[in-house]
């Protein structure tokens, strides 16, 4: 009976991951140019937050569901760099060359503002190795990844970016809401927000219960059904946004950022929250132990974001890059038995990629950008 609930859950979730994406599309507005991509990314990933909170919480009671917290958010993860980035080019290509772009079109070229996000990958990715090697997740985890995406944050308030979304650029739902005077578009605003989480509250929990009963009456693992159907219908709102700011080509580049800030929020924040919550559940304060299947989901997803990283520390992504990316990804969805062969191949592939970027460092890249950018604003910053 649970696996039928999953008739009503599932969309459940997909209208409130819509409802809270528009208001953050309008909300973006309302708040400071430099965090508007950043909080975008970060607003229009709730449901995900929500899912991995109800997990979290639910091993805390369950010791059975252990398993699965780590299930969700390297499955999102995956989901961006393997789906999300790909489906960003691709679609960018295929209306850039409708549009007679040929020349251009075979490249997605980041602005300068965006090696913040591409920079910040890096130590949050290399924190999570220690995470890896040690094999669990306990409170001075969150608290350090906490503090990176903060420091992300900083940064992004300081150095504003040149590109953000214009009114022509939204859908019809927030375009219906901004035309409104201002003090009518914020009370629409508020009232999705709240409706989302409503929404939320009284259907994430049936939500994880009816897939896990859905995964066990279709004989497929539940770990792989938490990992690949969650976050699709969760982040579905989000590529959306990704999709219709891509087909405008000129967007491509921020709806790439979008996806690069949200991989960034999850791997700090998302994560940071599962040890506060599974230690609230426990009523102690409680690590959480990794076992070798989550080991090694875990080292593949962070090698494949390592791969992703290398690829945009260029500030550029290319046809092959992207192709690369989702044919490794699918390979793996359809596959999920040969996840630690296509760890190695992701993980060679990384090596050889360090290799090439440690040799042509002197060459304009995102590090020299984050730098110029850096001394420029930060400086400017003091001295005021």
């Amino acid at each position: 009976m649970e696996a039928l609930s999953s008739l009503w859950t599932f969309p459940a979730i997909v209208l409130a991951a819509l409802l809270i994406a528009w208001a953050a599309e309008c909300g973006q507005f309302y708040i400071s140019q430099g965090l508007a991509l950043a909080l975008l990314a970060w607003i229009q990933t709730i449901p995900e937050f929500a899912v991995e909170a109800v997990i979290a919480l639910d091993a805390a009671k369950d010791p059975s569901r252990l398993h699965l917290i780590t299930a969700n958010y390297t499955g999102s993860l995956r989901l961006f760099v393997g789906l999300g980035w790909p489906m960003v080019y691709f679609v960018a290509l295929f209306f850039g060359r409708r549009k007679g772009n040929k020349k251009d079109s075979w490249v997605i070229k980041l602005e300068d503002e965006h090696s913040i996000a591409v920079v910040s990958l890096l130590p949050t990715l290399l924190y999570f190795l220690v995470i890896y090697f040690k094999g669990t997740l306990d409170i001075f985890d969150g608290l350090v990844l906490s503090a990176i995406y903060f420091a992300y944050l900083y940064l992004l308030s300081k150095i504003p970016p040149q590109d953000k979304e214009e009114m022509s650029d939204l859908g019809w739902v927030s375009k219906y809401v901004m035309k409104h005077s201002k003090p009518v578009s914020i009370i629409w605003i508020v009232s999705l927000f709240v409706v989302g989480a409503v929404v939320i509250y009284y259907s994430v929990h049936p939500f994880l219960n009816s897939m896990l009963a859905l995964a066990t009456s279709i004989g497929i693992s539940q770990f792989v059904f938490v990992q690949w159907v969650a976050p699709f219908l969760s982040e579905f709102p989000e590529k959306l946004s990704a999709f219709n700011w891509a087909r405008k080509v000129s967007k491509a580049p921020m709806a790439l950022a979008n996806f690069v800030s949200s991989s960034i929020n999850q791997w700090t924040i998302l994560v940071a929250m599962i040890p506060f919550i599974y230690s609230f559940g426990m009523g102690k304060i409680s690590v959480v132990h990794f076992d070798q299947h989550q080991r090694v989901e875990i080292l593949l997803t962070i090698i494949q974001s390592y791969l992703g990283f290398l690829f945009l520390a260029s500030m550029d992504f290319r046809f092959f890059e992207a192709a690369a990316l989702f044919v490794l990804w699918l390979v793996q969805f359809v596959v999920p038995g040969i996840r630690q062969e296509i760890t190695w191949v992701y993980g060679l592939w990384a090596l050889i990629e360090t290799l090439r970027m440690i040799i042509n460092f002197r060459q304009r890249n995102a590090f020299h950008i984050f730098l110029e950018l850096s001394k420029k604003y930060l400086k400017t910053d003091t001295a005021g």
